[in-house]
Order: structure tokens, then C-alpha cells, then sequence
């Protein structure tokens, strides 16, 4: 996976949570499975986004870089989609400058595929939870879910389902599938063994 992924994967998420014409209220409503709010799941997508090109930037060896996006508190829907955005862009701009043999700490020594894959899993799924707890009926696009279960969930056993975006929402402890119930714990395997 690769800076062209986490473009798309956030253009497929502002393109719906852009749309609708919901009010800073809805954004308040939960976001899905997850006791945050919608509002708070947009902060966490621009917050682990920016965790990620830091992370990266640094080529941080062996722990987390003690940081934090904090976001103002009544800050508009729009905002923290524009914010969103803006980390994503950092991101993006990050795995395009790093090489290929940049590394960084992610549970072990992650390359720059393992941190596009994880922006774009964040961005999918965190969508996903916003769509719900906003009313929208969205699953994430095939193509870039099924990428994300190869880079990240090696261990899922294919095919879960033939739709790998409700695959990757299994994976996620989203929804249950047929034979499959909901999951309660998930790991994503970033790193490189």
C-alpha cells in the first residue's frame, strides 16, 4: 500500500461524511460499535493519522513518540473533517519521502507500506463507525479493504466473506458474518517479522 491509497480511502470518506447535510448535533450521536461519539471517531482518524507520519518522520526505533492531536473542544464537524484531511496530507507527503527501507516503531520495525496500510485501515473503518452512528449506509470499497486484510490481518483466515470490505469489518470487530460472530479483541500486524 502506498501514499495513493490513503488519497483515496479519504476521499471516499469526506465524499460521504461531506454530503449528508447533518448538524453539529448528529455529529454527537454514537459512531457505531464504539462509545465515542461521531465527532470524537474524526478527531481519532486526523490524531492517528498525524501518530503515523510523526512516527514515521522520526523513524522512531522502539516506542511511540510521546504526542498527541488535540483537537479544540467546539470545534465544527466541518473543521475536524478539514483537520482530518490536513493529517492525511502529512501522512501521505511522509511515505512519499521516506525510502523504501524506512522503518519506524510500530510493534516492531514497520515500513512505510505497513503505515499507509494502517492510515487506510483507520480512515475505512473509523468511516464506517461516523456512516453509522450518522444514518449512512456505506461499506469501504473492495479494492482498498481487501489490501488492508493482505498487509495487516494475514491471520484472518480468506475468505471470510467475498466482500472484503464487510471482511475487514469482521476483522475490526465490526459486524458478525454468517459462521463468523463479532469479534471482541483485534490486532492489526503491522510490522515486518
Amino acid at each position: 500500500m502506498d501514499s495513493a491509497d490513503v488519497r483515496r480511502a479519504l476521499d471516499e470518506s469526506l465524499t460521504l461524511l461531506r454530503g449528508p447535510a447533518t448538524t453539529p448535533a448528529a455529529w454527537s450521536a454514537p459512531a457505531g460499535v464504539l462509545e465515542w461519539t461521531c465527532l470524537a471517531t474524526a478527531e481519532h482518524i486526523a490524531h492517528d493519522l498525524t501518530a503515523y507520519a510523526t512516527q514515521l518522520a522520526a523513524r522512531a526505533e522502539s516506542a511511540y513518540l510521546p504526542l498527541d492531536l488535540v483537537v479544540r473542544p467546539g470545534t465544527d464537524p466541518r473543521t475536524v473533517l478539514r483537520i482530518m484531511a490536513s493529517c492525511a496530507r502529512l501522512l501521505t507527503l511522509e511515505l512519499d519521502a521516506a525510502g523504501p527501507d524506512a522503518t519506524a516503531w510500530h510493534w516492531g520495525p514497520t515500513d512505510r507500506t505497513g503505515f499507509a496500510a494502517m492510515g487506510v485501515n483507520e480512515i475505512l473503518v473509523h468511516t464506517w463507525d461516523i456512516a453509522q452512528g450518522l444514518g449512512l449506509s456505506w461499506t469501504p470499497p473492495p479494492d482498498l479493504a481487501a489490501a488492508v486484510l493482505t498487509r495487516l490481518f494475514p491471520h484472518v483466515p480468506p475468505p471470510v466473506d467475498p466482500d472484503a470490505g464487510r471482511a475487514l469489518l469482521w476483522a475490526t470487530g465490526r459486524i458478525a458474518l454468517e459462521h463468523h460472530p463479532r469479534r471482541d479483541s483485534w490486532t492489526v500486524r503491522a510490522a515486518r517479522p
